[in-house]
Order: structure tokens, then C-alpha cells, then sequence
């Protein structure tokens, strides 16, 4: 209690001691900081990023309880850490050094509205997919969210134009030449065909899901993204989230899910979970449900 009144009795003397460039300077800093974890946390490096900050936390109990060995094996973990975190994040630094290289840096930093392209990008995947649904012609889409995609991108053919009916339904035509790989939509905008998506590892996955719902399932564990699928053996509509599978979707049901996962809330903090929203809109629909826990 004395060192705290002590310090507040300084405070004044120490206020007088700062200029303006400490003030810049720590500005400077505190930007840097929030803005790099903003990077993180739209890419797949979260996960990586809290089990650092779990190891930083158990060293400082190890240091202030003063145990020896643990301290000793964290001291050595860290010291190899730093070669292991250059190979853990090297998609996310080349990305960031490309852009900055290539004078996009605002892109890392400013959050673009794409209210009106997502609106736009809904309507025309819905009515594409009714198509698609009634011809029975398989299709794979992939909305992005917070986590970039950019190392599935690379596997198929990098495009940039708005969705449209009538481009999703000749993508995924089935002699088109991209027809057999996933569309990657970000921001509302088409920015890769033909893509090639990591398989689910579920091993208590329905026999009757064939490699473009896996694919589907897939990257949707390892990434927030929502994925839209046609089967083109039964024409019927899926919507995978968090790695739960929903199918025999209604165009309605469809167009209902894809707002709510994709249109800005008002309220994020008070926005329900993926797995509630989809509960939400299934709840009551008659054939809408999947087969629960088989599909998921």
C-alpha cells in the first residue's frame, strides 16, 4: 500500500517528464501491437499464437515459484521456438511482406466494407444453387470470413469479378475446365476456381458423402469459413460450418443461413454461436435435417 501511495504521489513528477515524441512513440507502438494481432487473428495462427502466450505465462510462474527444471526445459523450448515460429508462420510473414512490397499494406490494416457485395453475392449464389439443385450439377463455394484462404487459392486458378448466376453456373459446369474444384468468394467477390480443398479427418462421417462434401467439411474445421455444396448425384443443397454438415436445404433455407453467417452483425458480442444460428434456422423446417451427429 505505501509503494502504491508512493507512486501516485510521483505521478505528477513523472507526467512532466513526458514529451510529445514518448507520446508518439508509444502510439507508434500500441498501433503496431493492435493491428498485429488483428493480422493474427484473421489468419490460422490464433491457435499458434495462444499456446505461446501459454508457455510465456507458465515461464513467469516458473521464475516466480522458482522451479528449476520447468524453467529450465521452457528456457531451452524457447530458445528453439523462435526457428520453429519462422517455419510455423512463414505463409502469414511471405503474405505480409508481399503486401508490403507490393504497396498493399493498407489491406492488413483497413477493414473494407463489403455490406454490398456480400448482399449481391447471396442472392446470385442462391439463385444459381436453385439451378444447379434442379439440373443436379455439383458445386463447391467457399465463403471466406476472418481466416484467409490464400494457401487453398494457390492450388487453383486466382480470378477477381463479382458472382453472378450465370458465371457460378458455368464454373461449375460439368465439362468446364474448373468445374471438379471449389470457388473461393472473399469479400463478395470471386477470387479463385478450381481450388483443391483439404479432406475432412472425421472418421464417423456418413458413407453416402462423397469427396466434395469432405472437401466441404474440411476446410470448414480449419477455418471459419461457410461452404455451400450441390451434389450431383441428388442435386440436394449442404451448408457446412465449424465442421457441421446440414443438408437437404431449402433455396430459402439456404439463402437464410448464408446471411446470418455472412451479413455484419450490429451486435457481434451479443451474436449467438455457428452452431445456434444453424440450430435456429433448421429448427421446425421439415426435411431440412441432416442426420444429426452422422453428418457432422
Amino acid at each position: 500500500m505505501d509503494t502504491i501511495l508512493q507512486t501516485l504521489q510521483l505521478a505528477p513528477e513523472y507526467l512532466r517528464l513526458i514529451e510529445l515524441k514518448d507520446i508518439l512513440d508509444i502510439a507508434i507502438i500500441a498501433f503496431g501491437i493492435y493491428h498485429l494481432f488483428r493480422f493474427v487473428r484473421r489468419s490460422r495462427s490464433g491457435q499458434v499464437v495462444k499456446a505461446i502466450a501459454f508457455i510465456l505465462a507458465a515461464m513467469a510462474l516458473a521464475n516466480l515459484w522458482r522451479l528449476r527444471v520447468v524453467r529450465m526445459v521452457l528456457n531451452n523450448a524457447v530458445e528453439l521456438g523462435v526457428i520453429a515460429l519462422i517455419i510455423l508462420f512463414q505463409p502469414e510473414l511471405r503474405r505480409f511482406l508481399e503486401q508490403v512490397g507490393s504497396g498493399k499494406i493498407k489491406e492488413l490494416f483497413v477493414a473494407e466494407n463489403y455490406g454490398n457485395d456480400l448482399e449481391s453475392a447471396i442472392q446470385e449464389t442462391v439463385e444459381a444453387y436453385a439451378a444447379l439443385s434442379r439440373d443436379k450439377v455439383g458445386a463447391l463455394m467457399v465463403f471466406e470470413r476472418r481466416t484467409l484462404l490464400d494457401d487453398v487459392l494457390k492450388t487453383g486458378t486466382v480470378l477477381d469479378c463479382r458472382v453472378s448466376a450465370e458465371l457460378l453456373k458455368n464454373l461449375f459446369w460439368n465439362k468446364a475446365p474448373l468445374h471438379d474444384g471449389a470457388v473461393i468468394v472473399r469479400g463478395g467477390r470471386i477470387v479463385g476456381a478450381g481450388c483443391m480443398l483439404p479432406l475432412s479427418g472425421n472418421v464417423n462421417l456418413s458413407r453416402e458423402l462423397g469427396m466434395r462434401h469432405r472437401a466441404g467439411i474440411g476446410v470448414s474445421e480449419n477455418s471459419d469459413a461457410v461452404v455451400a455444396i450441390v451434389s450431383e448425384e441428388t442435386g440436394s443443397i449442404s451448408v457446412a460450418v465449424n465442421g457441421m454438415l446440414k443438408r437437404h436445404l431449402s433455396p430459402e433455407t439456404l439463402e437464410r443461413v448464408l446471411r446470418l453467417e455472412l451479413m455484419p452483425a450490429a451486435d457481434e458480442s451479443s451474436k449467438p454461436t455457428a452452431a445456434a444460428r444453424l440450430t435456429s434456422v433448421f429448427k421446425g423446417k421439415k426435411g431440412d435435417n441432416s442426420n444429426g451427429k452422422e453428418d457432422s
